[in-house]
């Protein structure tokens, strides 16, 4: 694999003029080009990539690019946009499909189709490094030895099928840890969804049958498992065995129990995701069900983003490649339309799998059943959302309105603090827009600042000034300063690639409080030189009424709404959402807190002196109000440690303070 041609950054610092423009540059790269399989990246004057597109023939394939007629109105304006492309040459058509699908899910492209969901989905695992195998929920990769059934479109589904699972076959779901440490059964034993391998009330050769019995069921093999169960039922009961037959008799009924929730359940599919797109008003939902063991593991509902030219089978065929980059295809997948790229799909899918994945559009049968019934979900899920949307836009026009903004806004950030008497203070920031709440664009702020406990302005202020400088860095309008580094290990060019689709700057920010906080917002932001952003101040109404909540804003008297109007119920569930959100990382830090032991942070004292201390004086508060002698008669403490630990509890100015 070999990678060509300047990156979009030498492009960028050439400027437009540096380089021909649209067509007549992609003409000049054209020549230099092979004519084999590769994947091409196209970018504009900025360097912000435009495109990832895959070819058989990198050569021909861009060589359509070099003239405008003939493409739709997307194309042709993309065409006009390119100043810089990138080239990378493959081995095969498959690896260029393969690669092109990580890129777009990495970079995400303005004018690709965005898939928008990369949530891993959970599966089962029947764990194959104990000899007593554990049956758990697991997301993530697969580097646990054991084996793996899934996906399962949400936790809901896997947990309703755990839960089922431990009835019918009695596995064990505790860690090694636990399991290693018990003496005597749990409760799970005594409801009967374990059968206590622990303590070695049942042996292993019968566990090894319940897991291999689970297995079984899990690969599709239900009907023989649940013919075996009822042979030995038949068995007990001839043998007057009455308690023994109740057992297979409740297991039996798991089983059932299993089935019947899972919904549709075909005869003749075991293995396979079905995929069905319906387009509307601009928009397409490919719905995806998946089908294991002859069972419905659940389905999920999924909204590329795409051009609005684009029709329902090149948004399906551009998002099946996305979907499967880092999943495990199975050996079947159902379409309910005939994409052109389904013969290199299969091909790849294949590669990935190590084994024949079919991919096609099924005509009759039930097969064909499979997909109608995804096909309507796909259209009452995207009526559903094309409901929810033109609600949502009603309302951020109503918040427009109610405010004096110019438009709807599209990006609200929502601001709360939280603090119990002012230890562990928390800011919390929520966002929303025309697609409801942005969960992944929240924010937690631990309060750093020396500030007076409970000064909610003081933390509000840091809240705001740590926020909006950091903004200010990120979107290179800051001087003077270098620009912020990716947390999370991704390259520059990824970073800049996210978050495109949706806004980085607020249209208006919402402070769950008065006067005084609208005030310290309208100082921050001016202080930093933004006059750009509505703020707006949420106070509560009297004896905290929802309803009656009083509005603040910059130049104009408080003012409030009538009780009935919905605008004010969609302000109060921002308000409402920012607080819970507060409240909850508040917790959480405060959870982690009370974990810690003071005895952590003196210095000297490691594991070892740590046990010693606690084993001589029963709690870190005695030996926080132990005196030297007292600490200099504990085993392994030397005079040194001892005077360094009364030091740090007793505040003397030469040595490190706890405070």
């Amino acid at each position: 694999m070999s990678e060509q041609d300047q990156t979009p950054s030498e492009a960028a610092e050439g400027g437009v003029e540096a380089a021909p423009l649209g067509a007549a540059y992609i003409a000049e790269k054209v020549k230099q080009l092979p004519d084999s399989p590769g994947v091409y990246r196209m970018y504009d004057g900025q360097g912000e990539l435009l495109y990832v597109g895959k070819a058989r023939s990198l050569k021909r394939r861009v060589y359509n690019y070099t003239k405008l007629a003939g493409h739709s109105n997307r194309i042709a304006r993309m065409i006009a946009s390119t100043v810089s492309m990138e080239f990378i040459t493959t081995a095969t058509e498959t690896d260029a499909l393969l690669l092109e699908a990580n890129l777009i899910k990495r970079l995400k492209p303005r004018y690709n189709v965005l898939m928008r969901d990369d949530k891993s989905f959970p599966y089962i695992l029947l764990t194959g490094d104990h000899e007593f195998p554990q049956v758990v929920k697991h997301r993530g990769s697969r580097s646990r030895k054991g084996d793996y059934f899934g996906p399962f479109a949400n936790a809901g589904a896997v947990n309703a099928t755990l839960n089922a699972l431990q009835k019918a076959f009695l596995l064990r779901s505790c860690s090694d840890s636990v399991f290693e440490s018990r003496t005597r059964p749990c409760l799970l034993h005594q409801i009967k969804r374990c059968s206590a391998p622990c303590t070695g009330v049942i042996d292993k050769a019968a566990y090894a049958e319940l897991v291999a019995e689970a297995r079984d069921f899990l690969r599709g093999r239900s009907r023989k498992t649940q013919k075996e169960l009822a042979a030995h039922m038949e068995e007990a009961a001839t043998a007057l065995d009455f308690e023994r037959a109740a057992i297979y008799r409740d297991r039996i009924r798991a089983l059932t129990q299993v089935q019947q929730h899972q919904g549709i359940n075909p005869q003749t599919v075991t293995e396979a995701d079905v995929f069905a797109a319906w387009q509307e008003g601009g928009q397409t939902c490919v719905q995806v069900f998946f089908f294991r063991a002859g069972q419905n593991w659940g389905n999920r509902a999924y909204f590329p983003r795409h051009d609005r030219e684009l029709d329902t089978t090149e948004v399906l065929d551009a998002f099946l490649a996305q979907f499967y980059e880092d999943r495990h295809p199975p050996r079947m997948v159902l379409l309910s339309h005939d994409v052109p790229g389904k013969a290199l799909l299969a091909e790849a899918l294949s590669i990935i799998a190590g084994r024949k994945v079919a991919v096609g559009m099924p005509q009759r049968g039930e097969k064909r059943e499979l997909v109608d019934h995804a096909l309507t979900n796909a259209r009452e899920a995207l009526g559903r959302r094309l409901a929810e949307s033109s609600t949502q836009r009603k309302l951020l026009e109503g918040v427009a309105e109610a405010f004096g903004l110019d438009q709807a806004p599209e990006r609200i950030e929502v601001y709360d603090n939280s603090h119990i008497s002012g230890s562990k203070p928390v800011g919390g920031m929520v966002v929303a827009g025309p697609e409801g709440f942005m969960k992944t664009q929240y924010r937690k702020f631990n309060i750093k600042s020396d500030i007076e406990p409970g000064d909610d302005y003081a933390m509000m202020r840091e809240v705001l000034t740590r926020r909006f400088t950091r903004l200010l860095k990120e979107s290179g309008e800051a001087t003077g300063e270098e620009e912020p580094r990716p947390e999370d290990g991704a390259s520059e060019e990824e970073a800049n690639a996210r978050g495109k689709e949706f806004p980085d700057w607020p249209d208006l920010i919402l402070i769950d409080g008065g006067a005084g906080q609208m005030k310290i917002a309208c100082e921050v932001l001016a202080e930093l030189g933004i006059d750009s952003v509505a703020i707006v101040g949420v106070a509560k109404g009297p004896e905290r009424d929802a309803g009656r909540e009083r509005f603040f804003m910059p130049g104009r008297n408080p003012f409030m709404m009538e009780p009935r109007n919905p605008v004010l119920y969609y302000l109060q569930r921002l308000r409402d959402e920012a607080h819970r959100y507060a409240i909850g990382s508040h917790r959480a830090r405060r959870s982690k807190a009370i974990g810690v032991n003071p005895l952590d942070d003196v210095p000297g004292v490691g594991p070892g002196r740590k046990r010693a201390l606690l084993r001589h004086f029963g709690s870190a508060r005695a030996v926080a109000r132990a005196g030297l002698s007292d600490l200099e008669a504990v085993d392994g403490i030397s005079a040194k440690v001892a005077q360094t630990i009364y030091d740090f509890f007793h505040g003397n100015p030469d040595q490190p303070s706890n405070n």
